[in-house]
């Protein structure tokens, strides 16, 4: 399962990508938003040039001729840009327009696999069903992550990646790669989270504590000989 990270914060973006592990980016305009004074196309080209993978920018038009607008001016920026809309039949006519110029969907805001096989019959490169948002109305995310990747795979023709979004914690990426996902996207907090654990930070306090009291021992025996 691929990684890709949850932001429109190129610092995080950078740190998160030197550690070797980003397969792209998502945004979105919430996360735009939190970005004060940033422009969209500018965020977007520099973001292409810190990961080398799919890198989404979602629309805000609302109906079918506005997401196929932008989506038009969306992927000249870079062909790494993959056009995000919403799961709407107005995103259903967007994907199928726009995948007939050639230009890849993330078609988000997913919540059941009933919007996620249309989204793949109208053409979508990724499906964005939403686990966090599932979770916090007592109804288990996960289950329509694994519901979806059952479907695709009883379809040959189906070719939709399946990314896990609205990833809240370390265990929703592990649960996310056993149902089936081909990607999750997270939060730069949540990637922290997932390499930190107290018996890492115990056993190199330990290693550091023998080291020392090594060289301790070493020092005055070394003093010693110079004599």
């Amino acid at each position: 399962m691929k990684i890709f990270l949850d932001t429109a914060n190129l610092r995080d973006i950078e740190e998160a990508a030197s550690w070797g592990v980003l397969s792209g980016v998502t945004t979105n305009p919430s996360l735009m938003a939190r970005e004060e004074g940033a422009d969209f196309e500018v965020t977007i080209r520099r973001i292409t040039e810190l990961v080398d993978g799919p890198i989404s920018a979602e629309t805000v038009s609302e109906d079918a001729d506005g997401m196929v607008r932008e989506g038009l001016e969306y992927a000249q920026w870079h062909p790494n840009v993959i056009v995000k809309v919403p799961s709407t039949t107005e995103g259903l006519k967007a994907v199928h327009r726009l995948k007939k110029e050639g230009i890849r969907c993330n078609v988000t805001l997913c919540f059941n696999a009933n919007q996620a096989l249309l989204a793949a019959r109208a053409g979508a490169f990724i499906i964005s069903p939403f686990v966090g948002r599932l979770d916090d109305i007592s109804e288990p995310g996960m289950d329509v992550i694994a519901d979806i990747v059952e479907v695709f795979a009883n379809d040959p023709e189906i070719e939709t990646l399946v990314l896990a979004a609205s990833i809240r914690h370390p265990r929703h990426i592990i649960e996310a790669a056993h149902a089936g996902a081909d990607i999750a996207t997270v939060p730069f907090k949540v990637l922290e989270q997932s390499m930190k654990h107290p018996l890492t930070d115990k056993g190199i306090a330990s290693f550091l504590a023998d080291w020392r009291q090594r060289e301790a021992q070493i020092e005055p025996i070394a003093s010693t000989g110079s004599d």
